[in-house]
């Protein structure tokens, strides 16, 4: 069988970022953030530049945490959930960056964690930032109804997140290494429901996280913390039972960051958290904190991805989607 596993002897997590909305500052992660902006156009006149803006705040967030100008930035990769990724590549135009644009929807900003590491491992480049964002009110028209339709949400629907994350990894070691990651496969499992994308997504997850304990000599034991990206309620559930009908009880080291942004009860989220942001703010500031703390040494984050847009879901084709993992621990 191939092996399906990726490792990483030169790659370290240097700094992270996290930027997010209002709903998100109202939620449990709250503290952990490194700014929040209540006015969801950030100071522009459109919910698509608001969230370009949002993300050129986090990754001079990120520059300034880091001691680093755009000119010690060797690659900057990044993406979002609008249509030819047009958040990022205005945010980041001014930087001068070389600059890689990534689309793995709610899994982007693991997937350009990924390539960050095999570029660096490889010796091509001796840092990478890696960037994702998401917001609420532009992906709505992007992906269902403008917010003026007034439609109503299912109990399975996902709050899209209103963040960005940004990452610096590097060759220069810190406690915080990069050791392996396993690139998804696409997974189709007939879910046609625009609003339960949990459920898509569900089987992608669990093919990734059982290729990567079928093939590793590690067990989910080892672990602290095993985080999936945005499965929300509905697709963590699945996940769990599938995970157990495989022989494999995760138990309460195995969350879900959809979950864990909002207090989906008092916030009425219904199933939780979805958007590019979801993982990459929820790591970028609540887990990894915990990590800087000492509270977790061994992290698996395992970000989602539901691979459809508004034409796709019009056209009655189903979710394809997928799962992309990546193992970091504090040595």
């Amino acid at each position: 069988m191939k092996n399906s596993i990726l490792h990483f002897s030169s790659v370290y997590l240097a700094q992270t970022a996290s930027l997010v909305g209002k709903k998100e500052s109202e939620g449990p992660l709250a503290s952990y953030f490194d700014a929040i902006e209540e006015d969801p156009y950030f100071g522009t006149d459109t919910f698509e530049k608001a969230e370009s803006e949002m993300a050129r705040r986090t990754l001079n967030i990120l520059l300034g945490k880091s001691g680093k100008r755009p000119e010690d930035i060797d690659l900057l990769m990044g993406g979002d959930l609008l249509n030819q990724c047009i958040a990022t590549s205005f945010a980041v135009t001014k930087t001068h960056i070389p600059f890689l644009g990534l689309y793995g929807a709610c899994s982007t900003i693991i997937e350009g964690s990924i390539v960050a590491s095999a570029f660096i491992n490889g010796g091509l480049v001796k840092n990478a930032a890696v960037m994702a964002s998401s917001h609420f009110c532009s992906a709505e028209r992007q992906y269902r109804f403008p917010l003026e339709y007034g439609s109503q949400r299912t109990p399975t629907a996902q709050h899209t997140v209103t963040g960005c994350g940004a990452y610096l990894f590097q060759n220069e070691p810190t406690p915080f290494r990069v050791k392996e990651a396993v690139i998804g496969k696409i997974v189709d499992n007939g879910v046609k429901d625009a609003n339960n994308m949990g459920a898509a997504m569900a089987t992608a997850a669990v093919d990734t996280i059982l290729r990567y304990f079928n093939e590793s000599s590690l067990k989910p034991q080892d672990f602290d913390l095993i985080a999936t990206g945005d499965l929300g309620k509905e697709g963590h559930e699945i996940s769990i039972e599938l995970l157990k009908r495989c022989g494999y009880t995760l138990g309460d080291i195995y969350v879900d960051c959809g979950m864990l942004i909002y207090d989906i009860e008092k916030q009425d989220m219904h199933a939780g958290a979805s958007g590019c942001a979801c993982m990459a703010t929820v790591f970028g500031g609540h887990i990894f904190k915990r990590m800087q703390n000492n509270e977790l040494k061994r992290v698996l984050l395992i970000a989602t991805g539901a691979l459809l847009n508004k034409k796709s879901a019009l056209q009655n084709e189903s979710i394809p989607s997928i799962a992309h993992l990546i193992h970091i621990c504090k040595e």
